[in-house]
């Protein structure tokens, strides 16, 4: 009998690494605009050319990997990963613009990080588990533990080395998609869908079932970065926090509490309703976002910071699990469009988030309050799928 348990190591690995890749270099940006010159407008872009970059990943995967392979593509993810971590410690001092150097990492980087977050989910959900939905829970949260070891290890290490040594760090964190790429060579991969057997974005695309799922997802990931990136702006501006403390209290706590959902669903999945478990979780949500954006205690807006994790931490693995139940035959093309989507979710979100909190003149409880919208639209889309059994 084929033993799993490297495969399912691999996919926690790769997550991990997902997490790094996508919060390593935001905890240096006032590092590289002091060291290299880079001016705050420009610091900014790296995280647009990281998402965007996923983005794209996102939508060539649907049509590329099938072609390619599920094994060559995600060790690719692992070589990419660990290449731009790597050279986030070198390209900006080898090339003649530090700010190049930089965007050309954060891109290889987002290429892997893209990889994994189309196939991670689907090589696990082929494996024969028992419990799909709860292991799926359980894998995700996987990211949560990599986002607090990201932030705390980060913190530590430049409490005791300094920030003049990030760049040793960076190598670091690169070891870690660097062994796992001998994992996801050697351990046993399962074909989600027969060859020639998965569905096209276009089938995907004419059944009104996957138009749920697509909205599930952009209302998913926005409910989930809405929150998590704008926690340590509100820890900060409502408690007078300093900005490490502001990043423990808020995305760190956060991401803590969405890793315990994740991990209660993975254990007790069994003996729970994975839709009835979302519905509970979006009015949580939908609470968290009040409690932050209407509360005049500031302590009871940070505790809707912290609990909002809780709340949205079954909705993204949910919606992947619902999908896969509902369209067996979906392949790479549905695990890409939905990634794509709450990808789509996350950028979006966060941004309206802070347009908002700008126009009104800096008060982030009103962008919170206008985050609302999405955990609500959530619960509408559930309940559209449970009435009509879809």
């Amino acid at each position: 009998m084929t033993d799993y348990r490297k495969t399912k190591t691999a996919c926690y690995l790769g997550f991990v690494t997902q997490a790094i890749a996508a919060n390593f270099a935001p905890l240096l940006f006032l590092r590289f605009h002091n060291d290299y010159g880079i001016s705050l407008g420009n610091i900014a872009l790296i995280s647009a050319v990281f998402f965007f970059t996923q983005l794209l990943v996102d939508l060539l995967c649907a049509k590329f990997v099938d072609r390619i392979g599920y094994r060559i593509s995600v060790v690719i993810s692992e070589i990419a990963s660990a290449a731009g971590l790597a050279g986030l410690a070198f390209l900006p001092d080898i090339l003649p613009d530090a700010f190049a150097g930089i965007l050309i990492s954060v891109t290889v980087y987002a290429i892997g990080s893209g990889l994994i977050e189309v196939l991670v989910s689907p090589i696990i959900e082929a494996c024969p588990f028992e419990n799909k939905e709860a292991t799926m829970s359980l894998l995700h949260s996987f990211y949560c533990w990599g986002v607090v070891g990201t932030v705390l290890v980060s913190t530590a290490f430049f409490a005791v080395f300094g920030m003049d040594r990030w760049k040793y760090l960076a190598c670091i964190w690169a070891l870690i998609p660097a062994y796992n790429i001998y994992n996801f060579a050697t351990c046993p991969i399962v074909p989600i869908v027969e060859e020639g057997k998965g569905m096209g974005i276009r089938q995907l695309m004419r059944k009104p079932v996957f138009w749920v799922s697509i909205c599930l997802m952009v209302c998913a990931g926005a409910s989930e970065l809405s929150m998590a990136q704008w926690a340590s702006a509100y820890a900060e501006a409502s408690l007078g926090l300093s900005k490490t403390i502001g990043d423990l209290m808020g995305p760190c706590l956060f991401a803590v509490s969405m890793g315990i959902s994740r991990i209660i669903y993975g254990k007790y999945g069994d003996k729970l309703n994975l839709s009835g478990f979302m519905l509970g979780s979006g009015a949580l949500c939908v609470v968290c976002y009040l409690m932050t954006s209407l509360s005049s205690n500031p302590y009871i807006g940070l505790m809707g910071c912290i609990v909002c994790g809780f709340s949205v931490g079954i909705m993204w693995p949910g919606t992947i699990s619902i999908s896969s139940k509902k369209f067996p035959a979906g392949g790479t093309a549905m695990f890409a469009l939905l990634a794509m989507a709450g990808d789509l979710g996350g950028s979006v979100g966060p941004a309206i988030v802070g347009r908002v909190t700008q126009c009104a003149g800096d008060d982030i409880r009103v962008g919170m309050g206008v985050g609302l919208i999405f955990p609500v639209i959530l619960i509408i889309m559930l309940m559209i799928m449970r009435k009509n059994d879809i």
